[in-house]
């Protein structure tokens, strides 16, 4: 049942398709079918006479749902605005119908094939074509393509496209059902019964059912592209490049037409590659077509190839290639895209930790520093490329070098993994399983077969794709979760059995085989956490661990430091976002931490998450005076925590080597668990992220009175620093120093000292003194620098920081330059409505420091001047009481 296989690199590309028949041929017809969509809601519904006007023919935006429709046509409110959300459920309750008028000619209704082809229906969708039934589709991540020449006709056609609200499809099956499958979150509008969720059955995306951090809005509609293809003799099916060896000297490749005939033919297949440094290979091939799907497959060695590197290790290196099928001399098809070189694999070694989990690029053992991301909006069609775009350049910014594209949203669309291969910025792409148990029919595990290898198939031109990931959470929900763990009590043991052999065939061998088929040079790993079923799940000692005995267990941050997994895929706080957001969603009056407004868009623990946030920041910091406060002490409590987590784990390298907090976006405005909001704001963690992931790093741990400082190093070279630590009274007066050198190992963690609080402080006042480690490059330049203090922070004598600050014109924005005369805990610059990036935020500062940030934006002086204010944690707190 368990196997392992031997994994071939792979070549991956991406790519733009231009398809052209000629001569001979005649050229086929591809037809967009965007636009002339009309929607409605079915008639007999249960909301018909409460919503006439959505029984109105109207108009539909395609690629979209129905719910960003309906806000167009002013039938449903925003739902992210106040308690709009309640009120938008019955759109996820009702049925729909779109219909197009399509008007075709007699040329393409002569050629021998035409295709209608959908690249994502949501989800349980009845296609008619001229009132004919043509396509039943109930997965919304796999494309669908139906032959219909024969039922169109020249002038005007209808298309017609049914959907079934999902839950109301899905509930004579519910309700005949024993039991459930459980691990979903259970509707806060009493649409479906508790803990008997229909959403672990559908091949859907699982947030849109609700979730800890986003709302529920079950979306339906034509969420992906609709066009028609028509054709005669030849169809260009699929192209690949698969990469058969890579090393420093050469590079094996083998490009793969998959072509499909109606007859015996000849072709020429033509590859033209053009090298980062403009060198250009070319190679051609003869090849014999016979009917039905052909592959072509056309050898190529590459002299001194320029890998594709990781953001931090090297250039991410992209080939541009042209690709050409003649027949008769005829050109039938080319192809124009990128390429990148590289080699990913896991590593799993016995140690004296247990078992290492490794992820290797190009051979070399990386630390994964990020995120886990979740879709950018409940309504995935209206992301446009320029969120995708500041969302990814925002992770590399703050020095990540991987994201999770965790498995209960979406696989994304291609913009955004073309935009990480170009960034270098690797992706852990799971499966989209979300957590809960999975169904153990036969027909289940096909419909996620055939979507598996539509989405390898599509996705593994990228280079960023390093992993695949089976799912998320599915084992331990079945392992360590409470409700599941009834199925061991209760169910009769051959039923235990059966869906306990479903969940190992799924994921342990059917999307193993698609990715392993299809994708040869990528691993695959079971899901997440995992030992890929070698053991149990969620350990240690090994494979990947999710770690949420802090937040969830209620755990001090502290904990963090007492935890060493081999690889942590999730670990994670809360915070609101900047007020800027929180305006976006509440009034002035609805400023109060249990107010039905912001209970409404805090999602964790059925609303109750704020007072989860209080506990966090009380344990720490101070009681927030104000609503304003309680939002900038989340942040800062996020921030700092989450920073403690990281530099531990970066400061345990070997043993351990990946750090991912939970999480990356949001999908709404909402507090959460992500470090930079909806609308794109970074909260406090974001920058802070910037330093704890920098690629040299000073970690300045403290755990029980004893404090170390580790210089954290990404470079694959030795590298030689100076360091010091000077302990400072909060008005900047130094009290004791300690410096040294330190010739730091590649790719290493290298401890410079340890100290007890005494041997620090040496007689200095622990409730008013800070430390702070800072290191040095070889020109004497600081590249990193951390602080530590001897007591939780609302215990501290904080003095007024009394900080004061000047903004200059300089060439490309502005530049700020602050001070402090006192120690300054969490400074925040904030520039409320105004649209700026700031260099650097959410710092502390030692008494007297001065420093200067650089400032983009495009408003001038006086609209940021008048926007802008500058706090820290001493406005909070008033100073010791």
């Amino acid at each position: 049942m368990f196997y392992k296989h031997v994994q071939r690199a792979l070549l991956t590309i991406s790519f733009s398709l231009v398809l052209s028949l000629c001569g001979a041929y005649a050229a086929p017809v591809e037809k967009v079918l965007d636009e002339g969509w009309s929607f409605r809601m079915a008639p007999g519904g249960a909301y018909a006479e409460k919503y006439p006007k959505a029984l109105n023919w109207l108009p539909a935006t395609v690629p979209g749902v129905v719910q960003t429709d309906l806000m167009a046509q002013g039938i449903i409110a925003d739902p992210y605005v106040g308690l709009n959300e309640a009120d938008a459920q019955w759109v996820g309750l009702s049925d729909w119908q779109y219909k197009k008028t399509l008007v075709l000619d007699k040329a393409t209704l002569a050629k021998s094939h035409i295709d209608l082809v959908f690249d994502g229906l949501d989800t349980f969708a009845e296609v008619k074509i001229n009132g004919e039934p043509v396509l039943s589709a109930d997965n919304m991540f796999r494309n669908w393509r139906v032959a219909v020449g024969g039922l169109l006709r020249a002038g005007e056609n209808t298309i017609e496209v049914h959907f079934a609200s999902p839950i109301e499809k899905m509930r004579p099956f519910m309700e005949q059902q024993s039991y459930v499958m459980l691990g979903t979150y259970d509707s806060a509008f009493g649409d479906e019964p508790l803990q008997r969720n229909s959403s672990a059955y559908v091949r859907k995306a699982g947030y849109q059912y609700g979730w800890d951090w986003g709302p529920r809005l079950v979306a339906i509609g034509i969420w992906k592209a609709v066009k028609l293809e028509a054709y005669d003799n030849l169809r260009l099916d699929d192209f690949y490049v698969a990469q058969t060896h890579l090393d420093d000297e050469v590079a094996g490749l083998e490009a793969q037409f998959n072509v499909w005939s109606s007859g015996v033919e000849k072709a020429q297949a033509i590859i033209e590659m053009t090298a980062p440094n403009g060198k250009v290979t070319r190679k051609k091939l003869k090849a014999q077509l016979l009917p039905g799907i052909n592959t072509v497959r056309l050898p190529l060695h590459i002299k001194n190839p320029q890998r594709w590197y990781p953001v931090g290790y090297g250039k991410p290196n992209l080939y541009q290639v042209k690709a050409t099928v003649l027949s008769k001399g005829k050109k039938i098809a080319q192809l124009k895209k990128n390429v990148g070189l590289r080699t990913t694999r896991i590593r799993r070694t016995e140690d004296q930790w247990g078992r290492s989990f490794e992820i290797l690029v190009n051979d070399t053992p990386i630390f994964m520093k990020g995120a886990n991301a979740i879709p950018l909006d409940l309504f995935p069609s209206r992301v446009g490329k320029q969120q995708q775009e500041r969302v990814l350049e925002s992770a590399v910014k703050a020095n990540m070098n991987m994201i999770r594209f965790w498995g209960g949203g979406v696989y994304e669309d291609r913009h955004i993994y073309d935009v990480a291969d170009k960034l270098g910025l690797m992706i852990w792409q799971d499966f989209m399983f979300g957590g809960a148990i999975t169904p153990p029919d036969k027909a289940f595990r096909e419909n996620t077969r055939q979507e598996a290898i539509y989405q390898v198939k599509r996705l593994r031109q990228h280079p960023s794709i390093v992993i695949w990931g089976g799912n998320n959470e599915v084992q331990t929900n079945w392992q360590n979760w409470g409700s599941s763990k009834r199925y061991n009590e209760e169910l009769p043991l051959k039923e235990y059995d059966r869906l306990l052999t479903g969940m190992i065939r799924l994921f342990d061998q059917v999307l193993r085989d698609a990715v392993y088929t299809y994708s040869p040079g990528v691993p695959y790993w079971a899901g997440s956490p995992t030992t890929d079923y070698d053991s149990d799940a969620d350990m240690d000692s090994d494979g990947d661990r999710h770690y949420w005995t802090v937040w969830g267990g209620k755990a001090p941050v502290e904990e963090y430091m007492n935890v060493t997994p081999r690889f942590m895929s999730e670990y994670g706080l809360q915070a609101f976002p900047v007020m800027q957001t929180v305006r976006a969603w509440a009034e002035e009056k609805d400023m109060q931490i249990d107010n039905k407004v912001m209970r409404a868009h805090q999602k964790y623990d059925k609303g109750r998450g704020n007072q989860r946030l209080l506990l966090y920041i009380t344990n720490n910091y101070r009681e927030p005076k104000s609503f304003e406060d309680f939002v900038y002490l989340t942040q800062l409590m996020q921030a700092e925590g989450i920073e403690l987590a990281s530099l531990h784990l970066r400061a345990s390298r070997p043993q351990s080597m990946g750090a991912l907090y939970w999480q990356l976006n949001d999908v709404w405005p909402g507090a959460s668990w992500s470090s930079i909001d909806y609308y794109g704001r970074w909260k406090a963690l974001n920058f802070r992220a910037k330093r704890f992931f920098a690629p040299i790093s000073a970690s300045f741990l403290r755990k029980q009175g004893q404090s170390q400082a580790h210089i954290i190093s990404d470079a694959t070279q030795q590298k030689s620093f100076s360091w010091q630590v000077r302990v400072l009274d909060f008005s900047g007066k130094v009290q004791h120093t300690v410096k040294g050198e330190a010739s730091v190992p590649p790719l290493s963690a290298h401890l410079v000292a340890a100290w007890s609080d005494e041997q620090l402080l040496q007689g200095a006042d622990p409730q008013q003194s800070q430390a702070l480690f800072e290191v040095f490059d070889k020109s004497g330049e600081r590249v990193s620098q951390s602080f530590i203090y001897f007591d939780a922070t609302k215990n501290l004598a904080w003095q007024a920081p009394q900080l004061s600050y000047q903004l200059l014109e300089s060439e490309q924005g502005f530049t700020l330059q602050l001070q402090a005369e006192k120690a300054a805990k969490g400074v925040w610059i904030d520039f409320a409505a105004v649209a700026a990036d700031i260099e650097d935020n959410a710092f502390d500062m030692h008494g007297g420091e001065r420093l200067t940030l650089h400032i983009e934006t495009q408003a001038n002086k006086q609209e940021l001047l008048q926007a802008m204010t500058v706090r820290s944690y001493f406005g909070v707190s008033g100073g010791r009481p």
